[in-house]
């Protein structure tokens, strides 16, 4: 019986996003109704499809649920509808994205009726603003995020995947509003209503390259493949047997790396030392050290990375991870049933140890129930809200206490969340190795003069904290943070899987002390894995996923689709086990141990890829730009230097109203192309049509034109685009808040919202140490003097030390 298995929820509509939610809700027990025209889900027929026509894609976003077929011209279907939904926990709305024939039922009378029940509604945009109305597509949203126009060789149109890759982000995020909402209703509260917006929510990946644009100007341009401002190298090289994923985020990962390839004239040029200097010479650095990689397999590579602490990592096949028989055993692949075809698909990310998800499952057919173990019970139910309860106003995880232990982006992103929605999180660094975001320069001049206090992806990162230091290698500041977690609800971190516990504060340590502590790794393989000391960001937790392999040219290397795509995915994730993990503690009064492996929740992006391989053992298609199921599709040159669109048609209508903007109105009326696969057959010749067209106008003005025609188009765009971005202007997505240090500077918002605004940002990121005296005394009561004591003894503190600094102690102790 999983932890959620006491709620019901209905999805309607048709959307992945929406689909994706509701799935996270069936993994851990939930009672999922989707609800279906006669046709089915139209992501039914969504390529790619299995040897049988099954959609891969389909099956993936919605195993373990039950489907219910409503004829919307059956004269009972909104009374039928209606009582459905007054008898869920939470209602999960697609119909913004495409109201697959649903009946039009009034939620506001239901929600006024069942004032309990918690409701999402998803959208492409939002329901206000200048792109609300636009047609959409996966990668048109992607584009008008920020997430292809970085992506490709510097001179040529920019690449991206096809498909696959939004829905998930805004399930998350969808996922994230509702079970928080869960959780304040079993403190009490009322329902809620969310309103999530996809394209907000792949915003989200481009947060920090938005925020060093806003603080270094228009820098972040596309470099070439697996090239990515501002580290170098974060790429996918060739190995002599294999490719190989690499990143040298610090000085000592570019020397360590430098030394195992044996280039010491590299290693010892202080030119070299940072990566947005390596940046500057990138075609000199690989010629020295891409022969040299070939000389060795990838295995043989990763195995010398683990011994050096290198962030390197073989680039697996879709093939390679089917064979991997820990990821099976951990349930990164699970089997999942397709009608009469058995195949596998990417499992739940949220890894509780406790109260594990449900390990694969069956896709319903369409009517079809499925039946599980169920208690009968009811979390909360939709019955009247006893009086007295919340403030319907307030936050919904107002009450609980996060120790927040990590660094980085995945880390500080999960909990930053879980801070904007209320929590009380306490950031805990060090003045001897603070958070890396505030920079890996520990020169005396870097620290002199507080850079570390100026960088944007810190303050965006690590808002609605507090901050304090503890040295944890010390006995004072290790009881100190037991102390704190003694008195917390979660603990979270993202550092290698035994770091923590080395230092005595692992979870079998935490539970003695706190036994209803939900407490998070969020390493890259997870704590159990062979692999558990190897050292990631964000770009290695891509590179080992399988992603790369499927992205790019059929002909062309694996292709990357972000400097740092793990971060950001791995934080929303670590958010969505932390609030199921607090459902379980809620009702049990017994905390757990979440084991996050970070590469495992970038693989749910590959799931088609390796269902469709689990099934017929093909080699995956890369696609290029173009699409699985639409033609034309694809990345278009407009006028000007480096301005693209990208352009798509869903249906034969789309498709016949393109052929005539772009002056072919014989395509339109010509028969044979009625169809995608038709098209197919002429797809060069289709795509030189719309980018002669495109080319004669500004980026800008043929996304006005094509979607005044109803056509799904979006503007490729840069990070740097997005601080004056219509939409996200019109919507108040940026928050101006002003920091010592840095002053006004802007901050993206949660992409789900309450009401019209977004929720307010109330404190700006802390700087080092600056709650050390309130959380010491009014927490743990210490007192001045103790408090005193610590700061002489470099326990707690305000300022970094400097690597000269930090030799001296490290000399003297």
């Amino acid at each position: 019986m999983g932890v959620l298995s006491d709620l019901r929820v209905v999805e309607i509509g048709s959307s992945a996003a929406t689909s994706y939610c509701a799935r996270l809700f069936a993994d851990f027990g939930a009672d999922v109704q989707k609800v279906e025209p006669p046709a089915g889900d139209p992501i039914r027929r969504s390529a790619p499809l299995t040897p049988s026509g099954k959609s891969a894609w389909f099956a993936f976003l919605n195993f373990n649920k039950s489907s219910i077929i409503m004829d919307s011209a059956d004269p009972g279907a909104v009374t039928r509808l209606t009582a459905i939904i007054k008898d869920c926990d939470i209602l999960i709305d697609g119909r913004d994205v495409d109201p697959a024939d649903c009946p039009i039922v009034d939620i506001g009378a239901i929600r006024e009726q069942c004032p309990g029940l918690i409701y999402l509604e998803a959208s492409w945009f939002g329901s206000e603003g200048p792109y609300a109305r636009f047609v959409a597509t996966d990668s048109t949203v992607r584009a008008l995020a920020g997430l292809i126009k970085l992506v490709g060789p510097v001179a040529g149109r920019p690449l991206h995947a096809p498909d696959f890759q939004t829905g998930i982000l805004a399930g998350l995020w969808g996922f994230i509003a509702a079970a928080s909402s869960a959780i304040a209703r079993m403190q009490g509260g009322a329902g809620r209503s969310w309103s999530l917006s996809t394209f907000e929510s792949s915003v989200s990946l481009s947060e920090y390259l938005m925020l060093e644009a806003f603080a270094r100007g228009d820098v972040v341009r596309r470099i070439g493949i697996n090239r990515f401002w501002p580290t170098f190298p974060a790429g996918i090289y060739e190995t002599k047997k294999g490719w190989l994923g690499v990143t040298t985020g610090t000085p000592a990962q570019w020397r360590a790396f430098c030394d195992v390839l044996g280039l010491s004239e590299l290693r010892d040029d202080p030119a070299l030392l940072f990566g947005v200097d390596r940046l500057r010479n990138t075609e000199q650095i690989e010629r020295h050290f891409m022969p040299r990689l070939k000389t060795r397999t990838a295995q043989e590579w990763f195995a010398e990375g683990l011994k050096r602490k290198i962030p390197i990592v073989p680039v697996p096949e879709i093939s390679d991870l089917l064979r991997d028989a820990e990821k099976r055993e951990r349930g990164a692949i699970v089997p999942v049933l397709l009608g009469g075809e058995e195949g596998l698909t990417a499992g739940s990310t949220q890894r509780l140890t406790s109260t594990p998800p449900r390990r694969g499952g069956k896709v319903p057919a369409p009517g079809e129930q499925q039946r599980f173990a169920n208690t009968g019970r009811r979390l909360t139910g939709t019955a009247p809200v006893p009086s007295g309860c919340i403030d319907a106003g307030g936050l919904p995880l107002q009450g609980i206490r996060v120790i927040d232990f990590s660094m980085g982006w995945a880390g500080p992103l999960c909990t930053r969340t879980l801070a904007d929605l209320g929590a009380d999180v306490i950031k805990i660094e060090a003045i001897q190795y603070p958070d890396w975001w505030r920079g890996v320069d520990r020169r005396r001049a870097y620290v002199d003069s507080q850079m570390y206090e100026m960088k944007p992806e810190f303050c965006v990162m690590n808002r609605n904290k507090r901050g304090i230091t503890l040295d944890l290698t010390r006995s004072q500041g290790l009881d100190l943070a037991k102390r704190l977690s003694a008195g917390a609800d979660v603990v979270v971190n993202n550092y290698s899987a035994d770091v923590l516990p080395r230092l005595g504060l692992g979870y079998d340590v935490l539970r003695k002390l706190n036994p209803r502590l939900v407490m998070m790794s969020m390493s890259a393989f997870g704590t159990n894995s062979v692999r558990r000391t190897c050292r990631a960001y964000g770009s290695t937790l891509e590179q080992g996923s399988g992603l790369p392999t499927v992205i790019g040219k059929s002909d062309g290397p694996p292709v990357m689709s972000h400097i740092a795509f793990g971060d950001a995915v791995g934080g929303l994730n670590g958010c969505a086990a932390v609030l199921v993990a607090l459902i379980h503690a809620r009702t049990t009064g017994r905390g757990q141990f979440i084991d996050l492996a970070q590469i495992e929740c970038m693989m749910p992006f590959a799931a088609p890829w390796i269902t469709l391989h689990s099934i017929d053992g093909a080699q995956p298609v890369k696609y290029g730009n173009r699409h699985p199921e639409f033609v034309p599709h694809g990345c278009f040159r407009c006028a000007g230097e480096d301005n693209w669109i990208v352009v798509t048609a869903t249906d034969e209508h789309m498709w016949q109203r393109l052929a005539v903007l772009i002056g072919r109105p014989d395509w339109a009326t010509d028969m044979s192309l009625k169809s995608a696969e038709a098209r197919r057959d002429i797809e060069e010749l289709i795509e030189r049509g719309i980018e002669a067209w495109t080319m004669a106008r500004d980026a800008d003005q043929a996304m006005s034109e094509l979607q005044a025609a109803r056509i799904a188009a979006g503007v490729a765009r840069l990070p740097i685009d997005l601080l004056s971005d219509r939409q996200l202007k019109s919507r108040g997505y940026l928050q101006e808040i002003e920091r010592v240090f840095i002053g006004s500077h802007p901050q993206p918002s949660m992409p789900i919202r309450e009401g019209e605004a977004p929720y307010g940002i109330r404190a700006a990121a802390p700087t080092l140490g600056q709650d050390n005296r309130e959380i010491l005394s009014e927490l743990l009561g210490l007192a001045a003097a103790d408090i005193a004591q610590l700061t002489r003894e470099g326990i707690i503190g305000t300022a970094m030390l400097s690597e000269e600094e930090l030799q001296a102690k490290v000399s003297s102790d």
